[in-house]
């Protein structure tokens, strides 16, 4: 008798269907969570990526519009001395960043002058920096916006390939520019250039360093994009006549 009460209890099947409703269930959730946080990951990895090239263009941006003011200036020794400073800049030294925090200029300044000195490279040559320009990328366009949460920084020094020991004069008319933007999600991006003076109103410009990127980035340009020490503009090009 016990045999048969046995048998019939391993016969009733009540509850399987509530066990693989379970189990389903269970299965579904694990991969319902995977593709959320799938689709999290890569859209987290998009916009860090969309931040750090915003801040790269921001930062070449704050360059070009650096050289349009050191192109009106006859002594580029004010500028090294820190007794001259662009018409690009903010009202305060302690801005607030796209992340809600603040930018403390000064340290800022004072962090890339050790960097510097750290590396030793040129000795008595080595650049000394000065803080020429810096506020709100919104800011680098008279007329129009600009659609950026970006705010950018450049520093100004001497040339480190002159021989003359004084870091703090100007004698073969060639400038290094530092320019740095700050992003959202922290993105931050670099960019170095050198600017030489010549016997025109004309320049010559170089990329020399990108930081973060492997890729040396090189280009020049003949003269000045518009004339020098006036605001930026923006030109829309009209794509039926081609015309701006």
């Amino acid at each position: 008798m016990p045999d048969n009460t046995m048998r019939a209890r391993l016969k009733n099947d009540k509850g399987v269907a509530l066990l693989i409703a379970l189990m389903a269930t269970l299965l579904l959730t694990a991969l319902g969570s995977a593709l959320v946080l799938l689709t999290q990951t890569e859209t987290a990895i998009t916009a860090n990526y969309r931040n750090a090239e915003e801040a790269l263009y921001s930062a070449d941006a704050g360059v070009e519009r650096v050289v349009q003011d050191l192109l009106t200036v006859a002594r580029w020794d004010d500028v090294l001395a820190g007794t001259m400073r662009s018409s690009f800049i903010d009202t305060t030294l302690t801005p607030t960043g796209p992340d809600g925090s603040p930018i403390d200029l000064n340290a800022a300044t004072t962090n890339l002058q050790n960097e510097t000195d750290t590396l030793n490279l040129w000795g008595a040559n080595n650049p000394v920096w000065r803080l020429y320009a810096y506020a709100p990328v919104n800011d680098l366009l008279s007329t129009g916006t600009i659609n950026s949460l970006n705010y950018v920084a450049i520093w100004v020094a001497d040339d480190p390939s002159e021989t003359d020991g004084n870091p703090q004069a100007d004698v073969n008319g060639v400038l290094t520019l530092h320019a740095e933007a700050y992003g959202p999600s922290n993105a931050r991006k670099v960019v170095e250039a050198t600017m030489a003076r010549t016997s025109s109103t004309e320049i010559e410009r170089g990329m020399i360093a990108q930081r973060g990127q492997e890729e040396l980035n090189q280009r020049s340009r003949k003269a000045a994009v518009q004339t020098p020490g006036k605001t930026l503009t923006r030109s829309t090009m009209n794509t039926a006549t081609g015309g701006l």
